[in-house]
């Protein structure tokens, strides 16, 4: 069997989630990895030396030398570097959101579209084997009444730059579109501890009737990924840090012919592989750029879709 040769790749901005991406790309045998970028050169030297790659100076010249970029840069500079970007490259990665405001996400969007882009944004969250094992449960059930998600954290002190909404529910929100399809309507309220919104409660509903109950707070000392689904025929519960599906049912069983019927309760622990979310995303871009395109991948108009819920949200939430 002849070996593909690997997609030529760079990577630009390496904070935490840059790093992320760096250690996931350099085990890759499908990637020739050809430099990373950063700003502060210091960070990208001492991030780069243990995997031996090379820093970029000149991004221009580096960009042109690779088939494809991963950008992990501030949220305010993921416009700048993708319109960059595409000067010299057809195939983009860009961690979420796609832009800092759902105009320029939009202008992003026309831009893949008039450049024929291949690009994918980083919802990391489709990628989490719980989820895909959660969305063919729920493509199953006889009727999907209302799917809710909770997500909270602590707030950490790398997130300067975005509340709440942008930080933690733009997951949700794409996994609410996912799962439940376009929004109709969007109802939200929320909580200030300083300028930003630091927890919102948004309630959605689905064109197709679902509704979507979204929670996500970073005051909240604890930290909860879940997912629960209310339909006709069962309840699942989803722990996506677990990485859990549980599946609740309830039956009618008559004990005798002369007897009255007694519900009986059912649970049943779905198997979930274990696999690294961001593993499978890098995969799946990686295969993206050699033509092989997976379905539900998230995309530009995709995460501009989610960026509009955000702006609804937002909007609802009392200044």
């Amino acid at each position: 069997m002849i070996q593909a040769v690997p997609i030529r790749i760079g990577l630009i901005g390496l904070g935490k989630m840059g790093q992320n991406h760096l250690r996931v790309l350099s085990m890759l045998k499908s990637v020739d990895f050809r430099f990373v970028f950063d700003i502060d050169v210091t960070a990208a030297r001492n991030a780069a030396a243990p995997y031996q790659i090379p820093v970029a100076d000149d991004l221009d010249a580096a960009l042109g030398e690779v088939e494809a970029v991963v950008i992990c840069s501030p949220t305010v500079t993921h416009a700048d570097y993708m319109r960059q970007a595409a000067l010299h490259v057809k195939n983009i990665f860009v961690e979420k959101p796609l832009a800092e405001t759902s105009v320029a996400a939009k202008e992003l969007v026309d831009l893949a579209s008039a450049r024929h882009l291949n690009v994918q944004v980083g919802f990391i969250e489709r990628f989490n084997p719980a989820v895909r094992s959660m969305k063919t449960i729920l493509d199953k059930s006889q009727h999907v009444i209302s799917v809710d998600f909770t997500r909270t954290n602590r707030l950490s002190s790398r997130i300067t730059d975005v509340d709440v909404v942008t930080d933690l529910m733009i997951h949700d929100i794409d996994l609410a579109l996912f799962l439940n399809g376009p929004v109709s309507d969007v109802a939200a309220y929320g909580f200030r501890e300083g300028s930003m919104i630091d927890l919102a409660s948004a309630l959605l509903t689905h064109v197709n009737g679902r509704f979507s109950r979204i929670q996500a707070s970073r005051v909240t000392e604890k930290r909860i990924r879940s997912i629960e689904a209310t339909c006709l025929d069962m309840f699942v519960d989803c722990d996506l840090l677990r990485k859990e599906i549980v599946i609740n049912r309830e039956s009618k069983i008559r004990q005798a012919s002369s007897e009255p019927y007694v519900i009986s309760a059912v649970s049943e622990t779905v198997s979930v592989t274990p696999q690294e979310a961001l593993l499978l995303e890098l995969q799946t871009f990686v295969a993206s750029c050699s033509g092989i395109k997976v379905q539900d991948t998230p995309d530009a108009t995709a995460a501009l879709a989610a960026q509009l819920i955000c702006d609804r949200i937002r909007g609802a939430v009392a200044p």
